[in-house]
């Protein structure tokens, strides 16, 4: 594996591979066993949008690898005043030993891998959100030991997060399905991957009836980053795509609750469920580090 770009590149036994990388190293950072993995490397983190989880996980992650991170903001980097990315590519490849870039347009991340001579990891586009669903998928096994014979329900906006849980989700061996109004669907290329699963996967614009028997229930945000024009029109098309009482009575009993985080109570999320299921959301952010970890590992070692 050269880079992390979007899952759709990846094959079912590379993702099950990053998992039980990201499973080991879970287990020895919890039980105080060193791993600098990555000792005498350098990750440049460059950020166009910015972010609690994705900047203090890898950030920390690096370290406890053994290497170091560079944090890039587009104030420290010409490519924030037009420098072409490709230039930035070449010349950053120079000087350190990977990046992870959290940006807008997936063409920026695929033009770092094309230029440049070190692994990209996609921190997130407007796309995909690779490193996130593998943190998911994680948890989902921590909590349900397998994938097969497991539904995955999602419900909300057809974005990047629901874009990269359908295409994790089908590959692992789950099926899966989405709740999203008209005109908020999945990415296309997304949607034409799916058909080769049949009916694994299933998308209407009921929210009740793709809970139905699922295991594990994903929502996000209304309103993701830069779309915050969109904020009004938004609660108007989402008004009953929240994850609540009704929504985890169709689901199947002992269904586990995921979010991406922030969530934004009261709208995708009820106070209730959310605390309700706290402990499988927050170990769901803590696998961010450890799966990152395992990407990290993968794609930086022995380069």
């Amino acid at each position: 594996m050269k880079h992390l770009l979007k899952l759709l590149d990846l094959s079912k036994e590379e993702i099950i591979d990053i998992l039980n990388l990201a499973d080991q190293l879970k287990y020895e950072n919890k039980n105080g066993i060193e791993h600098h993995i990555l000792k005498g490397k350098t990750l440049g983190m460059i950020f166009q949008k910015s972010s609690t989880r994705t900047r203090v996980s890898f950030e920390t992650g690096m370290y406890q690898l053994g290497g170091q991170a560079l944090f890039l903001s587009n104030r420290d980097l010409q490519i924030g005043r037009g420098e072409p990315v490709q230039d930035t590519a070449r010349v950053l490849s120079r000087y350190i030993d990977g990046i992870m870039i959290r940006t807008f347009a997936q063409k920026e991340v695929e033009d770092l891998a094309n230029y440049g001579s070190i692994p990209i990891i996609n921190g997130l586009t407007d796309f995909c959100h690779p490193c996130q669903v593998l943190a998911d998928l994680m948890t989902i096994r921590e909590y349900k030991g397998r994938f097969d014979g497991l539904k995955m329900c999602y419900i909300g906006d057809g974005n990047n997060m629901a874009n990269s849980l359908i295409v994790g989700g089908l590959k692992v061996g789950m099926s899966v399905s989405i709740a999203c109004p008209d005109g908020y669907r999945p990415d296309p290329e997304v949607l034409e991957f799916t058909k080769q699963y049949g009916d694994k996967f299933f998308m209407t614009d009921k929210p009740i009836e793709a809970a139905a028997g699922a295991d594990v229930l994903f929502t996000d945000v209304w309103t993701s980053m830069g779309e915050e024009a969109e904020t009004e029109k938004r609660k108007l098309a989402f008004a009953g795509y929240q994850i609540n009482d009704e929504i985890m009575a169709a689901a199947n009993e002992g269904a586990i609750v995921q979010h991406c985080l922030p969530a934004h109570r009261e709208e995708e999320i009820t106070e209730k469920v959310f605390e309700a299921h706290a402990n499988e959301i927050f170990d769901e952010a803590e696998n961010r580090l450890h799966a990152q970890k395992a990407v990290m590992v993968k794609v930086m070692a022995d380069k």
